[in-house]
């Protein structure tokens, strides 16, 4: 096999690709698997039973329809989509913010966001050719309403993310401070697209979706991938037909496949067993945060998801004697300043609970 000649790379791939590390999957073969925020509940098997009859109708030979008509119909009802908005979908939520990047990308053009936030608004927009404009939360990981709209008017940003709640540090920014930033993005201090990222809505239970309908420059994006069904990558984003209507020309057109589908609606028409897990996460987040808080040296941050932030005196040690005893955690301590010697576990069922919850003891003992 003749080699890569590192100079046709070099000539080929932009250079701040090629500087760039991937995005990071930690192998989690044989361990307790508490780092990606997944629902541990699977469904009941009765309804895999069902589920997998009704997979095996699917006409795997067609390509899919590509407007999704029966799916976004079924998300509006379930997800309580006001009336007049409309339902774009996604190969989850990550696509939907390629998207959006995509279409905004006019020259000079930047995306601004509180950081820590989730990092592929960064990445996306890198991949397209915009700014990023990172602005720091406060050290309790609060928005900065003052700092946000002092660098929204200074940068002019074409698309503002406020994830609600926000990952990693899993809270609820003040309902005061969002609304402020989506009047200033209205014209105010400058004019944007104000994207409320509401992955974890299932464990917040508070939401902007009913808001549609009063700040046009507003879409709700979600995705169902941490209400249970992380393995079938489906997002959606809910907002006025005027702004859905643009974003659909970048989407490809059959970005979201028959079995994705098929399984999207038998699950919202069981919704209710996914509510109940989401309730159960809810009730074990406080249990667990309460256990963590109780211990010695540890600091635990309030969350709306289903996952906790916590610091440690040491967290890259505390990770790897975690790992150790076959407990995989997130070290989010290197993603910013803010985030120094933190770390997060997501909220899984009792005896997994239990499971981190012993192996985290004896990591602060050893």
């Amino acid at each position: 096999m003749s080699a890569v000649d590192p100079s046709l790379i070099e000539r080929i791939i932009r250079d701040d690709v090629r500087a760039m590390g991937a995005y990071h999957v930690a192998d989690s073969h044989g361990l307790v698997k508490l780092d990606a925020m997944e629902n541990p509940y699977r469904l009941p098997p009765e309804l895999r039973a069902q589920l997998a009859a009704r997979l095996g109708e699917v006409a795997l030979n067609r390509y899919p329809v590509p407007s999704s008509e029966a799916l976004r119909a079924k998300l509006k009802d379930v997800m309580n989509v006001p009336d007049g908005m409309e339902v774009m979908l996604g190969n989850g939520s990550d696509e939907l913010i390629s998207i959006i990047s995509l279409a905004a990308s006019k020259p000079g053009a930047k995306v601004l966001a509180p950081v820590p936030g989730f990092v592929m608004y960064a990445m996306s927009a890198q991949f397209a050719g915009l700014e990023f404009v990172g602005v720091p939360l406060r050290a309790d990981f609060t928005l900065d309403r003052a700092a946000m709209l002092a660098a929204m008017a200074e940068h002019k940003p074409a698309v503002i993310y406020l994830a609600y709640p926000n990952n990693p540090t899993g809270n609820l920014f003040d309902a005061a401070d969002m609304e402020a930033i989506v009047r200033a993005a209205q014209g105010e201090v400058c004019q944007s697209l104000v994207v409320v990222d509401e992955a974890y809505q299932p464990f917040a239970q508070e939401s902007w979706m009913p808001r549609l309908t009063t700040f046009g420059n507003v879409v709700v994006m979600r995705t169902v991938s941490k209400l249970g069904l992380a393995g079938i990558r489906l997002g959606y984003m809910a907002g006025s037909p005027e702004w859905l209507s643009q974003l659909d020309k970048v989407r490809p057109p059959y970005n979201v496949n028959v079995l994705t589908e098929a399984t999207a609606l038998f699950a919202l028409q069981h919704v209710n067993v996914l509510d109940e897990q989401a309730a159960q996460l809810r009730a074990e987040r406080t249990k667990l945060a309460d256990a963590l808080a109780a211990l010695p040296g540890v600091t635990v941050f309030p969350s709306a998801a289903n996952f906790l932030l916590f610091r440690v005196a040491n967290a890259a040690q505390t990770f790897d004697r975690l790992l150790a005893r076959k407990v995989l955690i997130k070290n989010v301590s290197k993603m910013h300043a803010l985030l120094a010697n933190c770390l997060r576990v997501t909220v899984s069922t009792p005896e997994e609970n239990a499971q981190f919850l012993e192996a985290f003891n004896a990591s602060l003992q050893d």
